[in-house]
């Protein structure tokens, strides 16, 4: 059945300062498992709408005990799709990102929308969704739970690097985020040189 997690978060920043620390939000340092940022594929439709595909590559740090269930070569980093659409008339951007690999272990397909909030307009709004599944027979739950705690975990960092990278635009204090949710900090072992997938197809569809 797999877990869910749902947040709403009111930012007090215009939606065009946003979007702009949204493309500016790597790097920042409470986001240090983001290791690279690679724009796959852009487009500008007759619609007037940005359509972005971008490939991120995280670290992987497993849980102990999960450590001495798996092979010890399995990869310690995750491959991230991010696709994106902007919408510069409805004063909108949706995301959806989803992992490449390490998908039979466990599977993170996470949806945002950010929107002018229209009872404030100079505020915006964020919707965040997403749902952790895994298929490994025996584990699937607590591997679940895992997924789910360590999307709060890095949700909460990805948050602060929105701040950090609205405040370098405002050139003052950073805006207030009016959520529950506090970033906790976690260091991470340097990581060997992997290759990669990539590609520059075009993407069949986007969120």
């Amino acid at each position: 059945m797999g877990r869910s997690f749902y947040s709403e978060v009111h930012i007090k920043s215009p939606w065009d300062q946003v979007l702009a620390a949204f493309w500016q939000r790597y790097p920042n340092p409470y986001s240090t498992h983001v290791l690279t940022e690679d724009v796959l594929y852009r487009e500008v439709t007759p619609s007037n709408h940005l359509l972005s595909r971008k490939l991120l590559t995280k670290t992987n740090r497993l849980p102990g005990w999960a450590e001495r269930i798996f092979p010890a070569h399995m990869a310690r980093a995750v491959y991230v799709l991010e696709d994106s659409i902007v919408d510069l008339e409805a004063n909108t951007l949706i995301t959806k990102t989803w992992n490449l690999n390490h998908d039979t272990l466990m599977t993170v397909v996470e949806h945002c929308m950010f929107e002018q909030d229209c009872s404030r307009p100079t505020w915006t709004k964020l919707r965040r969704e997403a749902w952790i599944s895994s298929s490994v027979y025996g584990l699937a739950r607590p591997i679940q739970e895992f997924g789910l705690a360590r999307f709060k975990s890095n949700q909460a960092k990805a948050m602060r690097g929105l701040e950090y990278a609205l405040s370098r635009i405002q050139t003052e204090a950073p805006p207030h985020l009016h959520d529950d949710q506090g970033a906790s900090s976690e260091k991470h072992k340097p990581l060997p040189t992997q290759a990669p997938p990539t590609s520059t197809q075009k993407p069949n569809q986007f969120v």
